[in-house]
This record gives structure tokens, C-alpha cells and sequence, in this order.
């Protein structure tokens, strides 16, 4: 299958289960890559027959901006839907890193991936 990859969408978000992030908030940044077939738009060379990752990524970072979720994983899953929203996508595969994640120890971020296939 072949991918539509977008690496690094960042977003300012209120997600998270202690009360600070929800007040003050903090960055996250989103990979999304998608199967997607993309011979028509080879052949065509025509924006009508792909995935248009412009106005994705800025559905993404809505996403990310919009209401709150307690984990990352649940928003990674609002993200994977959407991306799944679209018929021509067959899969998606989801990253969402949150640099500033609060642990008790040193880490340079906290990150899940979650891979949806169309049913």
C-alpha cells in the first residue's frame, strides 16, 4: 500500500489527567501516515484524486486544540478517525508526542502510536 506521511504537526493542547495541564496547557506534536492507494492521483497529477495533507494537518491541529481528553491515546484515536473519515484512506497509523508529559523521572517525551485499519 502505498503512504501519505506527515511528520510533526504541532499544536498547543490541554490534554491530560492532572489539573495543571488542563489549566496551562503544553505542545504536542503529531505524526500521521496513511495507506492510501495513489495511483489515480500519479496518473491524473490531479488533487482531486488523493488525500489533501494540507487541509489534514490542519484538522489534525484542530484536534489537538480542541476539547480536552485525559490521555493522549484517546486523542490519538480521535485523529485516526478522522483520518479514516476519508474512503480513500485504508489505514491509518497515528504518533502523538507530548514532550512536556509529566513523569517523575527524566525523559525527553512520552509518545503512543495506534495503527487503525479500515474494516
Amino acid at each position: 500500500m502505498d503512504r501519505i506521511t506527515i511528520t510533526g504537526i504541532e499544536a498547543f493542547g490541554y490534554h491530560g489527567v492532572l489539573e495543571h495541564e488542563r489549566t496551562y496547557g503544553q505542545r504536542f506534536v503529531v505524526d500521521v501516515a496513511l495507506g492510501v492507494d495513489l495511483s489515480a492521483a500519479g496518473a491524473s497529477d490531479d488533487l482531486a484524486d488523493t488525500v489533501d495533507y494540507g487541509t489534514l494537518a490542519a484538522e489534525v491541529a484542530d484536534l489537538v486544540t480542541g476539547p480536552p481528553c485525559d490521555l493522549i491515546e484517546a486523542l490519538a484515536e480521535r485523529i485516526a478517525a478522522r483520518c479514516l473519515s476519508d474512503p480513500r484512506v485504508q489505514a491509518a497509523e497515528v504518533t502523538v508526542h507530548k514532550p512536556s508529559a509529566p513523569v517523575p523521572v527524566v525523559a525527553e517525551e512520552v509518545s503512543v502510536t495506534l495503527r487503525r485499519v479500515r474494516s
